[in-house]
């Protein structure tokens, strides 16, 4: 299990990397289990960003997020083909080479040998590490990814990015678990707007997000609230359930 410290506020970016991911092409379904696997451990997505199939692009980005995220974890780019260069920009933006890693080659090469698949050179593009970094292994498909330093680098895969996900869970560190409460009430956000902000600047701690919604016929209004101070969050959680019945709109908390 990975190793927590409840007091610590931990971040992570995400970084989805493909051309067919912003042509549409390609539907993501990784940000949602990363973010999801990682506020289970205690460490907070931020952001995220896609970016096209161009090493200075996702070099400039990895540089970015590196230097202001506890984590970052890219997705997409690291397989056999041309196009395939997340690899050689991650290398890029640490300004270190990047060469066939011994432990890859061995791995990729005893897969290909049981499965009677020719390891091509296309294939050993798979093999192509940066120089100082960890692999991430990859029980699937075998072909691994990698870590150097605060940045993770796995396959576009979903299947494949949840292995990896599972298999660095004794390398990140958790902080804080974010806490969420949800009221609902019927009436709209205007009802409550005013009032709502500035509950937000008496909780500067507590993220509130109002939601519109159709409901048994009714418009109503969803209040997300979010923290990791539990005591802040309970006292935000009341003056909001507060607001909600004064203006009539018959609030229900419901399990997040």
């Amino acid at each position: 299990m990975p190793a927590t410290e409840p007091d610590k506020f931990v971040t992570a970016a995400v970084l989805l990397i493909g051309d067919e991911i912003l042509s549409g092409r390609t539907k993501d379904a990784n940000l949602n289990f990363i973010a999801t696997y990682l506020g289970d451990i205690g460490v907070q997505v931020r952001e995220a960003r896609v970016v096209v199939d161009d090493r200075d692009k996702i070099a400039e980005a990895v540089n970015a997020l590196r230097a202001s995220y506890d984590y970052v974890f890219t997705t997409g780019g690291i397989g056999p083909t041309h196009d395939d260069i997340t690899a050689d920009s991650v290398a890029h933006a640490f300004g270190v080479d990047i060469g066939l890693h011994p432990e890859a080659m061995d791995i990729l090469t005893r897969h290909y040998e049981e499965t009677g698949g020719e390891f091509t050179q296309a294939r050993q593009r798979m093999a192509r590490i940066p120089v100082g970094a960890t692999l991430i292994p990859n029980t699937v498909s075998k072909a691994p990814g990698f870590q150097l330093e605060n940045v993770f680098v796995m396959a576009g895969i979903p299947i494949i990015v949840q292995v990896m996900m599972d298999a660095l869970a004794g390398r990140l560190e958790g902080g804080a678990r974010m806490l969420t409460k949800t009221i609902d009430c019927f009436v709209g956000e205007s009802a409550i707007a005013e009032e709502l902000g500035a509950i937000q600047e008496r909780y500067p701690s507590v993220g509130i997000g109002s939601y519109p919604f159709f409901k048994d016929k009714q418009y109503g209004t969803s209040l997300v609230l979010r923290s990791v101070e539990s005591d802040r969050l309970t006292e935000a959680v009341k003056a909001t359930f507060d607001l909600a019945e004064k203006v009539g709109g018959r609030p229900v908390e419901r399990a997040s």
